[in-house]
């Protein structure tokens, strides 16, 4: 287990304990009924919610494990919305989402990284929340089998009436609940409430996701960057002068080591697991930076921050970025508190 993180209750903590069998499981659902149970107000809306997106997690995560026998992978001939090629899997992934979430009755308009506009929840089936999703990120992966995952971000609807892009067009600090899965050796889902960040892996066994860490922290310094250090030769001078020290700290201690695998999800796992800060700054190709602020970077600044990181543009906090459209850009740093302070130093530096 990781330094910083904490076993949830339940949790085997040795080898000879292991041959128990624990009567007593935490699933997602039962966690997120319990701790609903504790807010005012609360319906079970958004647990219901959770449950569909859960089961659409599920359906991924089987789909990418037999891509390839299924002929899933591969081009599905066609780019979306923000230029990205499309991939079978993306397809699949999007309508298992955004099928499931409209028959939950909980949800009056998504976002997806695969439409262009909103998508409004048919009215006999309409509920109060609002989800942002990236249905399948790091699809670019799923040929090579790296990591890849599903992330999302929930909001209450803010207008009466027909749902409109003002709905969805909330700064992160307004969301009630974020998550991704992470499809890798195991399957596991990070989410939060507002209430911490907690770990559960799917037990393919029971069908379950399982809590396996409660109450995640980061820590608040790492031993890993991580970005494409291919686009350098674009990046502004205080990112290079940053990396450089990283590499070369000026007052002798170790390196940095570098890990970038490509998938957001699976580089800010890390980041969270190990310490560290994840980069994806604008630069000359990318001006406005090149992750999407409603279903990307706005969940993950939650998550991170849930867990004691740091979340931030280079020039003010992620979650306090108002949005101006759907597919907004927006350059993103996050990791260990004390790394990305670090790094905005370097950047105040050139300013």
């Amino acid at each position: 287990m990781p330094a910083g993180l904490k076993a949830a209750p339940g949790t085997a903590g040795s080898m000879s304990d292991q041959s128990t069998f624990d009567t007593d499981v935490w699933t997602l659902t039962r966690f997120v009924t319990e701790t609903g149970r504790q807010a005012k107000g609360a319906t079970g809306e958004l647990t219901q919610l959770l449950n569909a997106m859960m089961t659409a997690i599920k359906a991924i995560s089987s789909a990418v494990r037999k891509a390839g026998l299924a002929h899933l992978q591969g081009m599905a001939g066609c780019v979306n919305v923000t230029g990205d090629d499309v991939k079978k899997l993306d397809v699949l992934s999007n309508d298992l989402v955004v099928n499931m979430l409209k028959a939950s009755y909980s949800t009056c308009c998504m976002v997806s990284e695969e439409d262009k506009g909103l998508i409004v929840t048919p009215k006999d089936k309409r509920g109060k929340y609002v989800v942002c999703f990236d249905p399948l990120d790091g699809s670019s992966n799923i040929d090579c089998l790296a990591s890849i995952g599903t992330i999302f971000a929930i909001y209450k609807r803010v207008t009466e009436g027909e749902p409109t892009e003002e709905d969805a067009l909330q700064p992160g600090s307004n969301m009630v609940c974020a998550g991704y899965a992470l499809y890798g050796s195991a399957t596991l889902v990070a989410l939060s409430t507002g209430a911490g960040l907690h770990f559960f892996m799917l037990d393919p066994a029971v069908g379950e996701f399982i809590l396996t860490e409660r109450n995640v922290t980061i820590k608040p310094r790492g031993k890993i960057y991580s970005l494409n250090e291919g686009y350098a030769k674009y990046f502004h001078p205080s990112v290079n002068h940053y990396i450089d020290h990283k590499k070369n700290p000026e007052d002798g201690g170790a390196p940095y080591g570098a890990r970038y695998v490509g998938s957001m999800v699976s580089d800010v796992h890390r980041t969270i697991a190990y310490g560290g800060i994840f980069m994806y700054p604008a630069n000359q190709k990318s001006p406005e930076g090149k992750l999407r602020l409603l279903y990307e970077c706005n969940p993950i600044a939650f998550l991170v921050e849930q867990a004691g990181g740091v979340a931030t543009t280079g020039t003010q906090r992620v979650l306090d970025v108002r949005p101006r459209a759907l597919h907004q850009r927006v350059p993103f740093v996050v990791g260990s508190p004390d790394d990305v302070n670090e790094y905005l130093a370097f950047v105040n530096k050139y300013q």
